[in-house]
């Protein structure tokens, strides 16, 4: 086990001015190596690609430095591009194991890549990546099992008083923590069928589905429903681009065709899974529940093989009623509980997305909080 300094989850609020995006502290993780500017460990490698030495073997406890950046200066930036390559694979490696432990195997090794794409302009986001063509394809993603990458940092966001912190991608868990809930979609549920491709014709295109799974996976990780809630706090929490897990968002709001944003529509599928674990709690079971519900759903709703890659296979996998039917069959008892959450946003069995939001806009008052 090695000492390191990470951010911890701290069941963020909403609240303005907060200094970062958790709590600092010291904890004991498992690493395999430290080497240069990589940490391998048994669940993910974590590299960052912007050259120079960030790892001399002195131990993995480093300043974030309210993420480093261009005003920075160079030893503060050092130590800021070396806390985020510490603090990703500490995410990651905690949420690939609270899966696979619900589960009961493990998932496919990871690829974190930290400062790709950088250009004129930084960037402060991430995403996950398959080697493959068409829409999302990235000439730099070369593993088949699929590998995070993630910008070097842009802009920076307010604290509290005068001060700022720059947006370095990873020292933000929830940025984190969806990009790896895509490495867990891909390799359960598989919604874009990129088993049946060749490995490096895979397909980058994400689902609503896909979107949402990720900010619930997110959401569990974090313990909070505004898993973006400390570098878009200045968003209010009434639109989606906050994308707080909020029993507002129903199928009313669905948009579904080519032009949607799998993001938005992903909202309200993640708040429907939000709320049946809320109502799983409220009958004084266990969270962890939901949470294995989800996980085996997604993996009973990956096992079923179509006839071919075609078309209508991969429209029923963007389905949220089939995806919801299988993790009725993980748990059969848990089962209407969640039926019932999920139905306040509008979504039920046996029923198409685009027919799902027909019905809600016809009858709106059906809806939780409409």
């Amino acid at each position: 086990m090695t000492r390191a300094a990470v951010y911890l989850p701290d069941g963020f609020d909403g609240s303005d001015g907060r200094d970062g995006p958790g709590r600092l502290e010291e904890i004991e993780f498992d690493v395999i190596e430290a080497e240069s500017a990589q940490v391998v460990l048994p669940e993910v490698t974590v590299r960052d690609e912007r050259g120079g030495t960030l790892f001399t073997g002195g131990g993995l406890v480093f300043d974030p430095s309210a993420g480093g950046g261009p005003w920075a200066g160079a030893t503060a930036d050092r130590a800021a591009r070396a806390f985020g390559v510490v603090n990703t694979a500490f995410h990651t490696q905690r949420t690939l194991r609270y899966v696979s432990g619900l589960l009961g195997h493990p998932l496919p090794h990871l690829l974190v890549r930290i400062g790709m794409h950088e250009q004129s302009r930084g960037w402060g986001g991430g995403h996950y990546r398959l080697p493959g063509q068409g829409a999302g394809a990235d000439p730099e993603a070369t593993s088949p099992a699929g590998e995070v990458h993630l910008g070097g940092g842009a802009g920076f966001v307010a604290r509290s008083g005068t001060e700022q912190y720059f947006r370095a991608p990873a020292h933000n868990p929830a940025i984190i923590c969806h990009e790896v809930g895509h490495h867990v979609c891909r390799h359960t549920a598989d919604f874009r069928l990129n088993r049946l491709r060749p490995p490096g014709q895979q397909t980058n295109k994400k689902t609503a589905l896909d979107e949402g799974t990720a900010d619930v996976i997110t959401a569990i990780m974090l313990g909070t429903p505004d898993i973006y809630g400390w570098h878009r706090h200045a968003i209010p929490h009434t639109e989606r681009r906050r994308r707080k897990l909020d029993p507002r968002w129903t199928m009313a709001h669905f948009q579904g065709g080519p032009d949607s944003d799998p993001h938005d529509d992903g909202m309200v599928w993640a708040s429907a899974c939000w709320s049946a674990r809320q109502r799983v709690t409220d009958i004084s079971a266990d969270p962890t529940r939901f949470d294995t519900l989800l996980l085996r759903g997604l993996e009973l709703a990956g096992r079923d093989n179509p006839a071919g890659l075609n078309r209508d296979a991969l429209r029923e996998r963007r389905h949220f009623s089939r995806l919801m039917a299988a993790m009725a069959r993980a748990d059969p008892a848990l089962a209407p509980h969640v039926l019932a959450a999920m139905a306040d946003h509008g979504i039920h069995l046996g029923v198409s997305n685009n027919d799902l939001c027909r019905a809600a806009r016809t009858n709106p008052s059906r809806l939780v909080n409409e």
